[in-house]
């Protein structure tokens, strides 16, 4: 227990070091329609609502609408194009779905309910490869052909630029043991 005491100063700054790797360690949160949420009303223009984005790996895409009304579907790129809902890579219903994007390249979605998607109510979400990411890999979710675009790191406005890599977490780890044992 003394030792617990002795060495609090060294193991809240430990703490305070790992909280904020922590928090670096995920991407960012975007609303789909911002505001509007996901819906046929209103006249939102989701693909430009999507194009003024930089969607990085780690990125979270909330859908929130009335599930009474709508619903979200992960589709391939070809039922993207002709708003078929048959045959989904995944429905989401809950009228608040947070999706965690874990791949890069194109990951579809669209309203299932009849006339939805024809009004507009799709998205899609390009996840852009980073030059600095070290093994890019196909998502068996995102079935689509359309090959993800290498691009330079992004802005810092982006809340995903101070992500640390794995050696900067290890490092984290490391500062915590050290000044516990120091």
């Amino acid at each position: 227990m003394a030792f617990v005491l002795e060495n609090r100063p060294n193991m809240t700054l430990a703490f305070l070091i790992l909280a904020s790797f922590m928090q670096l360690c995920f991407g960012a949160m975007y609303k789909v329609g911002d505001s509007a949420g996901w819906t046929t009303i209103g006249n939102v223009d989701y693909k430009q609502w999507a194009a003024k984005k930089t969607f990085l790996v780690d990125d979270v895409i909330v859908f929130q609408y009335s599930p009474q009304f709508h619903n979200v579907m992960q589709v391939p790129h070809a039922e993207y194009q002709s708003c078929n809902a048959s045959a989904p890579i995944a429905t989401h219903t809950t009228g608040n779905d947070s999706i965690t994007i874990t791949t890069h390249g194109h990951h579809f979605f669209l309203c299932g309910v009849p006339g939805h998607c024809q009004a507009g109510q799709k998205v899609d979400i390009n996840v852009l490869r980073v030059s600095s990411s070290a093994s890019p890999s196909q998502s068996p979710l995102s079935s689509s052909h359309i090959p993800a675009v290498a691009v330079p790191a992004p802005s810092p406005s982006h809340a995903s630029y101070w992500l640390p890599s794995k050696f900067g977490v290890v490092m984290a780890v490391f500062l915590v043991v050290l000044f516990n044992f120091a």
